[in-house]
């Protein structure tokens, strides 16, 4: 995809989607944490984007952890947390982590990128550490295009096919994840946290585009799609969980 390069995800796509996500995120979630969570671990932090919309909805003092593969990316974090926030930052895997001693962890757009074996073993850290758990914007699988073309469908099915690749769970994820932790007996609450996108996110809807069609067709090659469309309205469905014990 566009949005993607050789070491990871693209600052320059990070920062352009963050606007979106903010507003798309469910902040209800976070009045229903059962306690004031001191060290918060954020998982695959990106440019940390979470970090700055959680942390001024939570009270202080706060300390967080920021988790990434990605060093370049996990030195940008660290810089853009508000300067009273205690930050450190881990490179490492996320779905393999000992959470003990942590009192919440956090993800965004995460879930969809790992496999059913990743999110078990996340699922059970969690578990282990009886940390709860707020994962956000995992995709479910539906975008809406305005105006419509007849190809939408077949970009669409093509796109999440794309998204299951290598075993991934793409848009089956936040509904897995949530199965996971009921088996363990916990709540999960659950929020529709869809990114409305309208005239004013001109340059975040053309990027996303490019990089939607582009795995569409690395996926099915010979899928006939327009490539300059002018875009005017685009809704791309994701689903936020809090999993509680």
């Amino acid at each position: 995809m566009t949005t993607v390069d050789s070491s990871g995800y693209a600052p320059e796509w990070l920062r352009l989607r963050e606007p979106a996500d903010s507003a798309a995120r469910a902040a209800d979630l976070v009045a229903l944490l059962p306690a004031s969570p001191a060290v918060i671990r954020d998982l695959g932090c990106g440019t940390g984007a979470m970090g700055r919309w959680l942390s001024c909805r939570l009270p202080k003092p706060q300390r967080w952890i920021l988790h990434d593969q990605d060093p370049r990316l996990l030195e940008i974090a660290a810089r853009g947390l508000p300067v009273e926030i205690d930050v450190e930052t881990e490179q490492a895997d996320v779905t393999r982590l000992n959470l003990t001693g942590t009192s919440l962890v956090t993800a965004s757009a995460l879930l969809d990128l790992l496999t059913q074996e990743e999110i078990q073993r996340l699922v059970k850290s969690c578990v282990d550490a009886r940390s709860p758990a707020l994962f956000t914007l995992s995709v479910t699988g539906s975008a809406q295009l305005a105006p419509p073309d007849p190809q939408d469908e077949a970009l669409n099915n093509a796109f999440n096919a794309h998204q299951r690749r290598g075993g991934k769970l793409g848009p089956d994820a936040a509904a897995f994840t949530a199965a996971e932790f009921e088996k363990h007996g916990w709540t999960v609450h659950s929020r529709p946290s869809p990114w409305r996108l309208g005239p004013e996110h001109r340059d975040l809807i053309d990027t996303w585009y490019r990089g939607f069609i582009a795995a569409a067709r690395e996926q099915e090659p010979g899928l006939a799609v327009p490539e300059d469309r002018q875009l005017t309205e685009v809704t791309v469905h994701h689903q936020d969980l809090l999993a509680l014990p």
